[in-house]
């Protein structure tokens, strides 16, 4: 028996999730895809590969059996799914968790509800992921990795042992972050980024070696 989900937006990342959730059913049928839910009122009854916009977020009401999994967040509004979580307010236990079968997750790894892992993710031991995590294809995330609430990884992040990753913080793709390292709250770590040391909170990292761009242009009165 198959469990109703609905996907919040219709973009890339969602549209990457529901491919994920194929993969899924291919292997053993889980998840009933009953459609996008998506702000843009222009998009609103159209397809998107094959998969119906519902509507806006507000029409989840229609689906009260449907798990849900929140999938935004481009570089330039990587909170959103922190907003549209608070928004939704919604009980943590309708989140869904969306792991791609080609990933290699270690079997003392914890993932969070409301995360998705793309195609080619690797958890090797102890790696801690939390709710509302977004990973891209191809991260590997080492021993002991702490990875908290509403981050993001685009493709091929490398994350050493013992790295720890703030809330909301965003790791660009290919990055590399050295063992030990940390990225704090809703900070943002460039596309190639080697980074050495450890990114504090709210603020731009970018380059080989890493250094400090900028603040992160992220509201400061975000709760988590």
């Amino acid at each position: 028996m198959t469990t109703p989900l609905v996907l919040i937006g219709s973009g890339g990342f969602a549209r990457e999730a529901a491919q994920a959730v194929d993969a899924v059913n291919a292997v053993r049928p889980t998840w009933e895809l009953v459609g996008f839910l998506d702000d843009d009122p222009a998009r609103h009854g159209s397809c998107v590969d094959g998969v119906r916009v519902l509507g806006g977020p507000d029409r989840l009401a229609d689906h009260p059996d449907a798990m849900v999994v929140v999938c935004t967040g481009r570089p330039t509004n990587y909170w959103s799914r922190l907003q549209i979580v608070q928004r939704l307010d919604i009980p943590e236990e309708r989140y869904a968790t969306v792991i791609h079968p080609s990933c290699a997750i270690s079997g003392d790894t914890v993932v969070g509800a409301g995360t998705v892992l793309l195609a080619g993710v690797v958890a090797t031991a102890n790696v801690r992921i939390d709710a509302h995590v977004a990973v891209m294809p191809q991260v590997v995330f080492t021993h002991d990795d702490v990875v908290a609430r509403f981050s993001t990884f685009g493709s091929g992040v490398r994350l050493a042992g013992g790295v720890g990753v703030g809330t909301g913080a965003y790791v660009g793709a290919g990055a590399m972050v050295r063992e030990g390292g940390s990225i704090g709250d809703w900070a943002l770590v460039g596309v190639g980024a080697v980074v050495l040391g450890d990114v504090p909170s709210y603020q731009v990292w970018a380059g080989v070696p890493a250094r400090y761009l900028r603040d992160a242009e992220v509201p400061r009165e975000l709760g988590t």
